[in-house]
């Protein structure tokens, strides 16, 4: 079955003053002064619209919903002054689930600014019958790559899903020598003398959310992009406590969906800055619901982001080092550093 043409949506930013202001941070002058988490929910949306265009051409009923949002890599800071257009298209389908990207840009402004290309984002979605507790996966139709940019988007949305499960695979392994050495060296610094380091466990806020109609998408369902804007907001907050000047996001690792939230549950967003490197924050944020009743409480979203320290020109800044002391501490700074170390490796071999 062939591909539906690029979804294509332009936030107008630049032309309409109160939509502007709704999505700034401060009402200042400020470069990447825009509300990241408005930009994901936008997103969220997208991804949602783009996928049921393949969907329901045999499913015309059916539902999809969001499984998974994987590496967000912020590449140029977003002009609150500008409009972003989001350009979305199906990289990827399964038996079940399908990926779609969507590219974040600028377009060239009408005062002679150049294009920018903002960030390109990935998210997961799964074909379901309805949304009742009788729900099903729907099988999709497949399709072949037509041409040699859909072929290269293919097999890259590919890599993700084997790199994705080669990082589950690589949490469970035990420390190399030099991971040893590192976790051995931040434990040992605590008991010096006089130690005044910045304590993981002193890295942890939380915040509270009760859902109602208007937060709704689905038929008694919350929609994902609420979810997901709220738990940005709340790990920006705990960044501030790791970075001295300003935490900005560049990057998304990864965001799990592991179970759907319900119009009247009470959400509890737990955020912890579990590492840092020279100018950078790695900040794990769950969600967790508690149901109406509460009889059930339950993981809803497993969120990971990455924001940089930068002074008022966008230039990093250093950040202290986090320590952790209990071995679940030290499992969470293992596996960002982890991360860390993979997307340096990335980096290198595309400047080769």
């Amino acid at each position: 079955m062939p591909l539906p043409d690029d979804r294509i949506l332009t936030l107008p930013l630049g032309s309409e003053p109160s939509l502007q202001r709704r999505y700034m941070v401060l009402d200042e002058d400020l470069p990447a002064n825009v509300r990241f988490g408005l930009i994901l929910e936008v997103l969220d949306k997208v991804a949602e619209e783009c996928a049921l265009d393949y969907v329901r051409r045999i499913h015309p009923q059916a539902r999809v919903v969001t499984a998974a949002i994987d590496n967000i890599y912020v590449r140029s800071a977003a002009d609150v002054r500008r409009d972003l257009v989001f350009r979305a298209r199906i990289n990827f389908v399964g038996r079940t689930s399908l990926e779609v990207g969507i590219r974040v840009e600028h377009a060239a402004g009408p005062d002679g600014s150049p294009p920018a290309h903002i960030a390109s984002c990935y998210f997961t979605m799964v074909a379901r019958s309805t949304t009742g507790a009788g729900a099903e996966s729907l099988v999709l139709p497949s399709f072949g790559p037509d041409d040699a940019l859909a072929v290269r988007r293919w097999e890259r949305a590919i890599a993700r899903r084997e790199g994705y499960r080669q990082q589950l695979h690589q949490a469970q392994e035990p420390p190399t020598r030099e991971e040893y050495a590192l976790l051995t060296s931040l434990h040992a610094a605590q008991d010096e003398p006089g130690f005044r380091g910045l304590m993981a466990a002193d890295c942890v806020t939380s915040g509270w959310e009760r859902t109602y109609p208007e937060h709704e998408n689905v038929p008694t369902k919350i929609f994902g992009g609420h979810l997901i804007r709220q738990a940005f907001e709340q790990s920006a907050i705990c960044a501030e406590q790791v970075a001295p000047h300003r935490p900005v996001i560049v990057a998304v690792n990864r965001i799990n969906f592991v179970q759907p939230v319900r119009m009247g549950d009470k959400l509890q967003f737990l955020s912890r800055a579990v590492y840092s490197g020279n100018t950078s924050v790695c900040v794990e944020t769950d969600i967790i619901r508690v149901s109406r009743d509460r009889t059930q409480t339950n993981l809803s979203n497993s969120c990971v982001f990455t924001f940089a320290n930068v002074d008022e020109e966008l230039r990093p800044q250093p950040v202290p080092p986090i320590y952790p002391t209990t071995y679940a501490e030290d499992a969470r700074y293992l596996a960002a550093h982890r991360r860390r170390a993979a997307r340096l490796a990335w980096q290198a071999s595309r400047r080769r």
